[in-house]
């Protein structure tokens, strides 16, 4: 925890049980909405996901992995070729030299794995703490906090951290949660930014943190037009 981070009082901890309970409530289904059978793919598949749709990135990862299905394999893919199949998610000439360079990485530092450490996984080319926290927290089951533009929206919000500050944040997240809930308030906080808490016009008359909330006017408060701002 940063020094300059007060831990939580016990009034904050109980709203933050409260807020995970009403979070909970609202998205039961509530998983990774990138898809992936292994850490590779995550790791992979999150490299994609910049500046573009999950729903994109999920449609050429099965093209993909079944055509460079190891670490190996996509080290020593013809450029051209995965081009081809990176077409869909935008900046595929870039993003087609960024997975050969992490992949041959991993060949060379860990035999073709995905290391399971924060140190290791942020020290990868293009893998930063947000990523390497998805991995850990998705692919491994370690207790962790990523925090993107979403979580890092939400916690602001909520009166958690500062928006700009991501440490803080993922800190902040982790001293309210117990570890176990880590993986699954991180899950929550994205689809509750992506669905509910957006970054124009929050649909704060459909949302169920209102009563929580010490910016719950901030967005559209009339309740049939707020739900029609809603996502998903």
């Amino acid at each position: 925890m940063p020094s300059s981070l007060v831990a939580p009082s016990i009034a904050e901890t109980r709203r933050a049980r409260r807020i995970l309970r009403l979070l909970t409530a609202r998205y039961p289904d509530s998983r990774l909405e990138l898809d992936f059978d292994s850490p590779l793919q995550l790791l992979v598949v999150a490299t994609l996901a910049a500046q573009t749709l999950d729903e994109r990135v999920n449609a050429v990862r099965p093209v993909l992995f079944e055509r460079y299905p190891t670490a190996a394999d996509l080290a020593a893919a013809e450029p051209a070729e995965m081009e081809q199949i990176l077409v869909p998610v935008g900046y595929y000439r870039q993003k087609t030299r960024n997975v050969i360079k992490l992949a041959a990485t991993l060949v060379e530092r860990h035999g073709g794995e995905v290391p399971d450490t924060l140190e290791e996984l942020v020290a990868l080319p293009w893998v930063g703490r947000k990523t390497a926290n998805m991995v850990l927290g998705n692919a491994f089951a370690t207790p962790a906090i990523s925090v993107d533009t979403h979580v890092a929206r939400v916690a602001h919000r909520l009166d958690w951290a500062p928006e700009k500050d991501v440490e803080a944040t993922e800190a902040a997240i982790q001293a309210l949660f117990e570890r176990k809930d880590w993986v699954a308030v991180n899950l929550l906080l994205i689809l509750h930014g992506r669905r509910t808490c957006h970054s124009r016009k929050p649909a704060c008359g459909a949302c169920p943190l209102a009563a929580e909330c010490p910016s719950s006017t901030i967005g559209e408060t009339d309740p049939e037009k707020a739900r029609a701002l809603l996502k998903g």
